[in-house]
């Protein structure tokens, strides 16, 4: 961690009670920030990680990003924001889009708005692969998001607006790992939906190593992508089976509202365009203009022979690679003493 980037400056993560900020948070905490502000709607959620972190530096702001005003309240004096607030449940946004709308789309620009207003100096925008080609409201949301903050990142001053997109964040909050553990611990054959689809699997150190990343190497409009292995969920199961030393049957259930078989980190139109940083990509902001004239006779390079970057077509891992992987989470570690 850079020590004079952070040193007596204060940081804002929105969602920060998520299992996605707090991750952050217990990274972050520790480091030279002067301040930590937590923005999120939840006082119950804010009540146990305050217990949980014993921090004086950390602050608690209820409030929701739908609501501008209260997001600029707990944005005035930031140096730098983790956007980390979200609905990210599929099945859930499915149902009631407009509600993914309002927060994903709307409250990112509310967040954006008021760090501009304010000229704090860095933003980093949590991304999904859900974005890519997406099919479900909660991608497209994402997908729009996305938009929106490269389109601030164009007018955005002296602030720095930046993206991180990523795979399966494993034991995240919605993953299906927390829940094939419960089924395991409480005798219940496991529900898989679909034995061949593939997801992206990173832990969430991981994924907080790329918001680092991006605070310190990010340019207006860039967009963050780490690489990473996919496994099938199948193998998945099977993995934490062994893990658990369990005999239970796997039932095939079949596949949830807007689900896909596998997903994508970057479209092949940005995989031509990325720039590859050894274990992360960069997607600059595609910053022409609207003289689309300039365009008339000279076309985008062809993308017929390029494929995205998915889960089918990364790394895959096998059952011991997936177990390595799982025995990076410290739930399933801890709970090897009973059942390894």
């Amino acid at each position: 961690m850079t020590k004079n980037l952070f040193a007596n400056k204060k940081l804002l993560i929105t969602g920060g009670t998520g299992s996605f900020g707090s991750a952050v948070l217990e990274t972050f905490v520790d480091s030279d920030f002067e301040e930590i502000r937590i923005f999120s709607r939840d006082e119950k959620k804010q009540d146990d990680l305050r217990r949980h972190i014993g921090n004086q530096k950390v602050k608690f702001y209820i409030g929701d990003v739908r609501d501008y005003r209260s997001v600029e309240n707990a944005v005035v004096g930031v140096d730098y924001i983790f956007h980390a607030a979200a609905l990210k449940q599929v099945p859930s946004c499915e149902f009631f889009p407009i509600e993914a709308v309002k927060t994903n789309v709307l409250g990112t620009e509310n967040v954006l708005d008021a760090a501009i207003a304010h000229n704090v100096k860095n933003v980093v925008v949590l991304s999904t692969d859900k974005a890519v080609y997406p099919i479900n409201a909660m991608g497209i949301s994402k997908a729009m998001m996305e938009k929106v903050f490269t389109a601030k990142s164009r007018k955005s001053n002296n602030t720095v607006i930046c993206g991180t997109r990523y795979g399966n964040v494993m034991a995240s909050r919605g993953s299906v790992i927390p829940l094939f553990v419960n089924q395991i611990k409480n005798n219940e054959n496991l529900t898989l939906t679909n034995p061949e689809m593939t997801r992206f699997m990173m832990t969430l150190k991981d994924a907080v190593n790329l918001v680092l990343f991006a605070f310190e190497n990010a340019q207006p409009g860039d967009l963050f992508v780490q690489k990473a292995p996919a496994a099938t969920i199948d193998t998945l199961a099977k993995s934490l089976k062994e893990l658990y030393n369990s005999h239970l049957d796997i039932n095939i259930i079949g596949t949830r509202h807007g689900e896909k078989l596998y997903e994508s980190l970057l479209t092949r139109e940005e995989v031509i365009r990325a720039e590859d940083l050894g274990g992360y990509y960069r997607i600059p902001a595609d910053n022409r203009n609207l003289n689309y004239q300039n365009y008339f006779s000279k076309g985008e390079i062809s993308t017929d022979n390029i494929e995205d970057y998915n889960s089918h077509n990364t790394e895959r891992l096998d059952l011991e690679g997936m177990k390595k992987m799982l025995l990076k989470l410290d739930f399933i570690k801890k709970d090897q003493q009973y059942y390894g």
